[in-house]
């Protein structure tokens, strides 16, 4: 049965992420920073008959996020899809969003660790094994201030702007070897708008792209969602 890794998971997106892939007989490796969710999550996975297994960990520790993928491979032997999501639920401390003018090293920093440093340690776990065997699937989440600059998320932005780069660099290099990477901004509040931005309406697009394996960046968008079967590719 293949595994899915989701990093960051929560009771939005990365459930209905689960959720999708479960129902198509993956197994699914949980990764957040708080017992509790995990707890939550596998138990509603499993109502649904979906083999689902927590693995806590801290996005921003790089040892507890190292530990986590051993105890993933101990469990289920590999990753096959690794989706990457970690954007906090609740305010946490020194996590603050911030404009422009107010930018600095200080809280850039944090940013860097949690979206950058984060999926360049999750990935290092992940990669090497789907090289290997010519075949993975590594989906990147970010918000849509990582294309398009929006003066509210003047910090945020850098780092998702940094990982986009990093995993349009990725796409490509990755080409010819059965791996598939992809970066997917999101051009909605999740779950503050119309039913186009409930997470169990974007989850499918997350199914979709691993089955497909093509292009290296898809837009989320409202619009994209009411008007056409597939998000924008940019």
């Amino acid at each position: 049965m293949p595994t899915i890794a989701i990093v960051g998971a929560g009771p939005g997106l990365g459930l209905s992420i689960a959720k999708v892939f479960g129902a198509h007989d993956f197994s699914v490796a949980l990764i957040s920073r708080r017992q509790s969710t995990l707890d939550t999550l596998v138990a509603e996975l499993r109502t649904r008959d979906i083999d689902a297994t927590g693995f806590g960990a801290d996005v921003m520790d790089r040892t507890s996020l190292v530990q986590a993928f051993k105890n993933i491979v101990s469990r289920y032997g590999q990753v096959d899809v690794m989706e990457f999501s970690p954007a906090p639920h609740t305010p946490q401390s020194g996590m603050a969003l911030v404009g422009p003018l107010d930018v600095s090293v200080a809280n850039v920093q944090p940013q860097l660790d949690l979206y950058v440093h984060g999926a360049i340690t999750a990935t290092g776990q992940v990669l090497p094994e789907m090289l290997e065997r010519g075949s993975g699937t590594l989906l990147y989440t970010t918000g849509a201030s990582s294309v398009t600059p929006a003066q509210q998320m003047g910090n945020v932005g850098i780092a998702g702007a940094a990982l986009r780069n990093w995993v349009l660099n990725l796409h490509d290099a990755l080409a010819g070897k059965g791996v598939y990477a992809a970066h997917v901004p999101l051009s909605v509040w999740i779950g503050r708008g119309g039913p186009e931005t409930e997470p169990d309406a974007i989850a499918p697009l997350y199914w979709d792209l691993h089955e497909r394996g093509e292009g290296p960046e898809h837009l989320y968008s409202a619009e994209a969602a009411a008007g056409a079967s597939a998000p924008d590719e940019i």
